[in-house]
């Protein structure tokens, strides 16, 4: 991904600094809790994951905790190719990147909270949890400002008026 514009929903483009579109994607993550991580299967085929977001800051890495004998894990020790994708009622955010299971009993457990033990009831020293990190090479985002009632007044101002929706919109390389 090589286009560092952000388009104002009008079809007009502006500059704006790598910064700053890494800023917005962050800000953005902040506000997700779950995930949706794509793998490819062996076949070639593509299956979504859902999983939770174990960290607020995002710095161009995800964090999750998961099972080390999961499909998932299985897919991406073939093929570390993997896409996150993140959506809520007035923004959504598209990353692609690579993802793997990493050996780091520290970090899984900084990671670890009372939500973790609903899927893992063991606790972090079940030798089946794991730490699988996705590192972001690049991410797209929309995000319409205002939340949930200004995202449906734009969308009946678009229809009414046969203009594109309002939003921010975005490429960056990571």
């Amino acid at each position: 991904m090589t286009d560092h514009t952000t388009h104002d929903g009008h079809g007009t483009h502006s500059n704006a600094s790598q910064s700053d579109e890494v800023a917005k994607i962050a800000k953005l993550v902040k506000d997700f809790r779950f995930a949706m991580l794509t793998t490819i299967e062996g076949s070639g085929s593509l299956v979504a994951h859902p999983l939770t977001i174990q960290e607020a800051e995002f710095d161009g890495d995800l964090w999750f905790l998961i099972q080390k004998d999961s499909t998932t894990v299985r897919n991406l020790g073939a093929d570390a190719r993997a896409g996150v994708s993140l959506s809520s009622n007035d923004s959504w955010v598209s990353l692609s990147g690579t993802a793997g299971l990493v050996d780091a009993p520290e970090k899984l457990r900084e990671l670890w909270n009372p939500a973790a033990e609903a899927w893992f009831p063991n606790g972090p020293e079940d030798p089946n949890v794991g730490v699988l990190k996705f590192s972001a090479s690049g991410a797209e985002y929309w995000d319409s400002p205002g939340g949930r009632i200004a995202t449906a007044f734009s969308f009946i101002k678009s229809k009414v008026s046969g203009e594109p929706l309002e939003g921010d919109n975005g490429k960056v390389e990571l």
